[in-house]
């Protein structure tokens, strides 16, 4: 059996023991899809008032999923962050260090079952948004392409989770990269046009990476105009990506030299 057959033969067995760890523990995908569906009650039902803002746009629900399958995206990856976090500290990949496998098998692992589990996380928030009024006008054309779009992003935020719950030293070294992941959507197009916002937060809304992505998304979805970001958004969730696989690499590398 060739290096790469190997590989591919390891992190499949790293992900079916991730995927087990979701099904084991249910609640983590309940919560994961728990969350983001409340966070579009409150501003859907609470905060609905703000559509007045939104000139041409007739359904709020319409402009706010986008932002809330990214934020989908971002509660998943602060999940598999506390994940491998937990597996570092406990020692269970100081283990798997001592076994035949390949090295980066783990990694692979730990995104192929977080890209698995946040996918059907977001399958199920729309599902539930569709419930709520939600009425994409995409064909199957712009579906798959907002699909594409949304493993992109995926992919981004689970690279960057896997160093980061590699680096910290405890779970509450976690903290920063949780907060980023899961308050920075709110700072950008998601739920109000960054045109609306004044000074400093205009300017920070309009050019910080989740808003070239929600831009993307909503464009697909229902149709509006996204004002060529689908170019920014791949270059964005390439980059930070790359950066993820790039330090984790490096992470394990370190730690198996020790």
């Amino acid at each position: 059996m060739t290096t790469l057959a190997f590989a591919v033969r390891d992190s499949a067995t790293m992900t079916r023991r991730s995927l087990r760890h979701v099904l084991r523990y249910p609640v983590t995908l309940v919560v994961s899809v728990a969350v983001p569906v409340l966070v579009l009650l409150l501003f859907v039902g609470v905060f609905g008032a703000l559509r007045t803002s939104l000139g041409a746009h007739a359904s709020y629900i319409d402009y706010v999923m986008p932002g809330i399958i990214v934020m989908t995206a971002g509660y998943g990856s602060s999940v598999t962050a506390q994940g491998v976090n937990r597996d570092s500290t406990e020692g269970i990949i100081a283990r798997f260090r001592t076994m035949a496998i390949s090295p980066t098998s783990m990694l692979n692992g730990y995104v192929a079952s977080a890209l698995a589990r946040t996918l059907v996380s977001a399958g199920l928030v729309i599902a539930a948004a569709i419930g709520l009024g939600y009425r994409p006008s995409a064909d199957a054309g712009r579906w798959l392409a907002a699909a594409g779009i949304t493993v992109l992003l995926v992919l981004a935020l689970t690279w960057l989770a896997v160093p980061f719950g590699l680096a910290a030293k405890t779970a509450e070294g976690l903290t920063g990269f949780i907060l980023i992941v899961q308050l920075l959507p709110f700072i950008s197009s998601a739920f109000v046009p960054p045109g609306q916002m004044s000074g400093s937060v205009r300017w920070f809304a309009a050019h910080e990476p989740f808003t070239s992505v929600i831009d993307t998304l909503r464009g697909l979805l229902t149709g509006t105009p996204s004002g060529g970001t689908v170019l920014t958004a791949v270059i964005w969730c390439a980059g930070l990506a790359l950066a993820g696989y790039l330090w984790a690499r490096l992470l394990a590398r370190r730690d198996l030299n020790r």
